[in-house]
This record gives C-alpha cells, structure tokens and sequence, in this order.
C-alpha cells in the first residue's frame, strides 16, 4: 500500500462532499476517483480544483482507481452491495450510517469485513463530537436509572426535501437520523436495551404508501432506564422544541442547550444539527428547607467544531484505524446493534406492537 491512502469517494452530495473536502486537504488521503449517478460529482470536482476522474458507474470506478479505501455517502439502500464489493476488491470502507438498509445486510457487511481482514468505519459523527464526549461523561454521573429525552425534527424544504424524499423510498426518519440518538442512549446507559414501542404518521402524499415522515420511539433499558427520540421531515413539521437533548438521573440532569442552533429556521441546517455551544448540569441535591444545595453548573463550548471539522476527526480516525490496525470490532458491533434497535421501532410503527429485544 502507498503511503498515502487511495480513497474513492461514492456519493457527492452534503455528506460526501464534507469527507471529500477532507480527503483533499489531509496528508493522509490521495482521492483517486469521484463517483456519483448525477450531476453532483462534476460540481463537487469543481469546487475542489476539477482535478479528479469521475464516474458515473460503481463498478467501473472500482475497477478503473483500484483504491485502498472506498468511502460511501450515497442512499442506504445501496450501501450493502457497494460495501461488500468494496471488501472483496480489498479496500478500506468507511461508510455513512445506517451500514445498510436491513439488520441482516449490515450483518453481511460486518462479516466481509472480517473476512477480508480491512477496517469498516461508520458515520457515527457525535461520536468524534468532544461536545457530545463531555455530554455522555457526565450522564455517567447522574445515577440509575436515566431518563433520556432526544429530537432532530427538521422542517426541511427546498434541496434537502429532495434528499428526504429520496431517502424515505428506503428507509425512516426514525431509522436514518434515530441510529446516532440511540447509540448515545446505549453509550449513557452501558445497559441491555429490552423493549421498544414507537408510533408514527405519514404527513404527506409525496412518499410512499406505508412510509412515515414523522416517527417517535421509545426504548426500555435492561437497568431501568427509559428514552424516548422523535424525528420528522418535511415542509409541514413544526420548528417549536425541534432541539432537545437531555439526560435525567436520581441525581440531577445534563442538558444541552443551544441557543442560537436551537433557534428558528434552524432545524433545516446540518451545521445546527450538532452544535451544542453549552451543557447545563443541574444537581438535585437539597437542604433540610428543600432548597437546592448547588447552583446549575453551566460549561460553555463555544469553541466547538463545525461540520466540517467533525468529518475531517472522522477521517482522521478512520486514517488512524488503517495505519495502527486499530480493532473496531465493538465499533462495528455498536453500528449493527443501533440499527438492530432502530428497526425494531420501525417494527413497532408499522404493527402497533411493543418489541422485544430479548
């Protein structure tokens, strides 16, 4: 392998284009091939210097580069087949999340990997977040059980209702957006989740029969600790409390509060979907008068990184994960199991049935 590693970027647009931007500015990563179905690979080629081949076809781009690492950002629903040819071709994967669009693909994908002894990273963003980090750190504080309480609607429109659309012929808000809130429950809780149930409506005749723009879940833990998440798309969602992000434990709670992301005609913008700026932690003891003990503690982040940031951590790890052999044996285990609960909320919403993990 050279020094630098060869990396096809697959799909161009928000999320491919930010690893792409990544690749082209680390010393790490030498792009060797752009592909996209549309148009999206030329201007992506072009806001980076129009030095790069592109491709239209996958398999011929896979072919023609021979890369050391493949990074896929294209639609769920192609995910399994272009990972798996990525493996049996002898690359690198990072892949954005879900793995796949069933449990039992991104089971497929995992095992190839194995097999072919190469690195699969996912797309969890937060978990490259220091914000995110200092967030889950302190939930481990707060006692047992927690309760924790996580939304993402997006009152999207224009260009990002085209991706959502796209986006719902495979898969839910609750599965696609879901998977990150609730491998951070998992991270909080470290406990077995046992019980899901979740509802949801479909909002609007541009998808699919049977498909659901608006979706909320709700999952019981092994210690006794519960959360709940809530996800919708689209041009009618509501933009009032679209950001909470909280945590609840016997000793108090560690919220999220950000005032300007969480603000107005924000919940449409990728850079507002991470931003924390400021985590509130409020301890619950009291005094013999029932009066709190301790004022809010309030830790400010305003020096947080950008979107753009949080992808270039990511392929950093990703970079280091191939050049120190890093075992991501639990990374890959979390993403299936994140996605193994996400779809049994999906389950829950299209039967009306509470599922059993166990």
């Amino acid at each position: 392998m050279s020094a630098k590693i060869r990396v096809l970027v697959v799909g161009c647009g928000n999320m491919g284009a930010s690893h792409a931007t990544a690749y082209h500015n680390m010393d790490g990563f030498q792009i060797c091939g752009i592909m996209s179905s549309g148009k999206s690979k030329d201007v992506l080629n072009v806001k980076l210097g129009g030095g790069y081949d592109v491709y239209s076809n996958y398999e011929e781009a896979l072919e023609k580069t021979n890369p050391d690492a493949v990074c896929i950002s294209t639609y769920p629903d192609t995910h399994e087949g272009f990972a798996i040819k990525a493996f049996e071709k002898g690359c690198h994967v990072f892949i954005e999340k879900p793995v796949a669009d069933t449990v039992a693909g991104a089971e497929r994908v995992m095992a190839a990997a194995i097999k072919a002894n190469k690195k699969l990273v996912v797309g969890y963003i937060l978990r490259h977040h220091p914000s995110w980090e200092k967030f889950i750190e302190l939930s481990h504080q707060l006692g047992k059980p927690l309760v924790m309480r996580m939304n993402l609607n997006q009152q999207s429109h224009g260009y990002m209702w085209d991706v959502h659309r796209s986006l719902m012929k495979s898969l839910s808000p609750i599965v696609d957006c879901g998977v990150h809130y609730i491998d951070v429950m998992c991270q909080m809780t470290r406990s077995k989740p046992i019980q899901v149930s979740a509802i949801g409506a479909r909002l609007t005749e541009e998808i699919p029969v049977g498909n659901y723009n608006y979706g909320q879940l709700q999952i019981r833990f092994e210690d006794g600790s519960v959360g709940w998440y809530e996800a919708g798309w689209g041009p009618m969602i509501s933009e009032t409390a679209f950001f909470v992000k909280d945590v609840i434990g016997p000793k108090g709670c560690v919220s999220i509060v950000a005032k300007d992301a969480g603000g107005s005609g924000k919940s449409d913008s990728i850079d507002a979907h991470t931003k924390t700026e400021s985590l509130r932690f409020h301890h619950a003891e009291l005094n013999k008068d029932n009066q709190f003990v301790k004022e809010d503690t309030w830790i400010n982040l305003k020096d947080e990184p950008n979107h753009q940031e949080l992808c270039n951590r990511e392929q950093r790890y990703f970079l280091k994960s191939i050049h120190e052999n890093i075992d991501l044996m639990d990374h890959m285990q979390d993403a299936v199991n994140s996605l193994r609960i996400a779809f049994a909320c999906d389950e829950s919403v299209r039967t009306g049935n509470v599922v059993s993990l166990l």
